[in-house]
């Protein structure tokens, strides 16, 4: 994952910066990660081309794509399989993804430049940061958040990404009507992401409980494998409905 949480931060929109003062808990750790040569060498060749680097400005979408479009922001985007699915088939939308780790990042690369895609940006910087500083609000149509680290130990259960304050900054950058999609292949962690999500006064639940994945997500390679092995999965897809300051 390529994201922190929020707890005890306080929510701030692009005309109220947020102090820097205190300790955010961060949902991704780095480890030292293999990385082949060909993503090193996505990175070293395409980087410049496809990211935009981390800055505390708030980005212009209509220049960063060069078109005007709904942008959905994707955190954490892994090795980029979904994120590349997605794009083909919405080549009318703009995708900014954001992650931290090298491998991903190179991996995506890759498949945007096999792919020929040229509605995907990058920034590879954590997302709380770049949601916070780089965002503005009312400006996303929607946000994809698939299979974020579970932290499943109990008392690693703060580093989850999916808390109060975060969502609340989320839903205060999603256009009305914009819209949030989660996924998890952790039972507690789906709970954790149902009961956080509801209690979002400007989201409303599109359906009873968790949702059909239908034909927003693509299914991984991953995902299919841990379905043969009787692994669940939960999707949850919310939607903005209040643009008021909660």
């Amino acid at each position: 994952m390529s994201s922190r949480s929020l707890e005890n931060t306080p929510d701030t929109s692009a005309h109220d910066r947020p102090e820097r003062a205190g300790t955010h808990i961060r949902s991704f750790v780095h480890r030292r990660a293999h990385i082949t040569p060909a993503q090193q060498a996505a990175l070293d060749q395409l980087l410049p081309r496809w990211s935009i680097p981390y800055q505390n400005t708030l980005l212009d979408f209509e220049d960063v794509f060069g078109r005007r479009a709904d942008t959905i922001l994707e955190i954490g985007f892994g090795m980029g399989e979904t994120t590349e699915k997605i794009a083909l088939a919405r080549p009318h939308d703009n995708f900014l993804g954001v992650e931290v780790f090298n491998a991903g990042v190179g991996a995506l690369l890759r498949r945007i430049d096999k792919s020929g895609l040229t509605n995907i940006r990058i920034v590879q910087h954590d997302a709380v940061e770049v949601l916070r500083d780089m965002i503005a609000p009312n400006s996303l149509a929607g946000v994809h958040i698939f299979f974020p680290d579970p932290w499943p130990k109990k008392r690693h259960h703060k580093r989850r990404l999916i808390q109060p304050p975060f969502i609340h900054m989320l839903a205060h950058r999603l256009q009305p009507g914009g819209y949030i999609h989660c996924a998890t292949d952790w039972q507690n962690y789906a709970e954790q992401m149902l009961d956080v999500l509801s209690a979002e006064p400007m989201l409303a639940n599109t359906t009873d409980g968790y949702a059909p994945r239908g034909d927003r997500r693509p299914m991984t390679k991953f995902e299919q494998r841990g379905l043969r092995l009787g692994h669940g999965v939960w999707d949850l897809l919310f939607k903005k409905v209040d643009d008021q300051e909660g």
